[in-house]
């Protein structure tokens, strides 16, 4: 399974990066493809701080991920 993950905000910032492909084994679900890259990066925000798209849509964390989806981790943002 490939997908693209897209980093908006203060995660692209720590990832040092707006996007990436990356390539799994087997099927993985949105949390724990969060956990992977949070783990990897050291993101401080936990999935409930979150919003989550695929393919441009919000999504629940629920929703299933398909091959070659792209996957968008959205932080809280502040701003005036």
């Amino acid at each position: 399974m490939q997908v693209t993950v897209l980093y908006f905000a203060s995660l692209a910032d720590q990832a040092n990066k707006d996007q990436e492909r990356l390539e799994f084994d087997t099927p993985i679900d949105l949390t724990t493809l969060y956990q992977w890259v949070s783990d990897k990066y050291q993101f401080s925000h936990l999935p409930s701080q979150l919003r989550v798209a695929i393919n441009d849509n919000f999504v629940d964390w629920s929703q299933p991920i398909n091959d070659n989806d792209s996957i968008a981790f959205i932080p809280p943002v502040a701003g005036g």
